[in-house]
């Protein structure tokens, strides 16, 4: 197996086991689950820096049953947190007025956060992977020249949204004009 599809290969493994310690917790904790709304299509850039590094990330929100307290619900989730192998740290945030408990775990790279209060019925979880690089790093290129009106295709103008940069819609990328100056 070669540098790059190992790499996924590793990627994918963390963004399985994140979402199978994900699937466990929101059933334990939460209610009415559905676990459709917990997805990990395909990794995201997590770095724009070459080499690139992705990760999978998500997010759910559930509800905490009526009877059960914020307090008991992160208690459950950091004992089974610790029991499942994660380093676990408990803090509060305010935020506008409402006072969260927050717990945040991390194994192998990867991280999930948990949110409950008092104050509503609502426990958020996000889980995100450790980011890798998925492709060895890119040499740099040299980059074209810019546009200028001397070097510009005859009858047509440099762009004048983005000034030859190629950087817009109107230029598609080029540079100059799309359209060729009317006489």
């Amino acid at each position: 197996m070669d540098e790059t599809a190992s790499a996924r290969a590793e990627l994918d493994r963390l963004g399985r086991s994140l979402r199978e310690q994900l699937v466990a917790l929101i059933n334990d904790l939460t209610i009415r689950v559905h676990l459709r709304r917990l997805s990990l299509d395909e990794p995201k850039v997590a770095d724009p820096r070459e080499p690139l590094r992705h990760h999978y990330a998500t997010s759910y929100q559930g509800n905490r049953p009526a009877t059960v307290t914020a307090a008991e619900t992160a208690s459950r989730a950091a004992s089974f947190l610790r029991a499942a192998g994660w380093d676990v740290t408990a803090s509060q945030e305010d935020d506008d007025g409402i006072l969260w408990t927050v717990l945040v775990a991390h194994r192998d790279g990867n991280s999930i956060r948990i949110l409950t209060s008092n104050d509503t019925p609502a426990v958020a979880f996000r889980g995100q992977t450790a980011a890798l690089a998925l492709h060895p790093p890119q040499p740099a290129r040299q980059s074209e020249a810019l546009p200028t009106p001397q070097t510009v295709t005859p009858g047509y103008v440099v762009c004048y949204s983005c000034d030859g940069l190629g950087r817009c819609p109107g230029c598609g990328g080029r540079g100059g004009s799309a359209r060729p100056v009317l006489p």
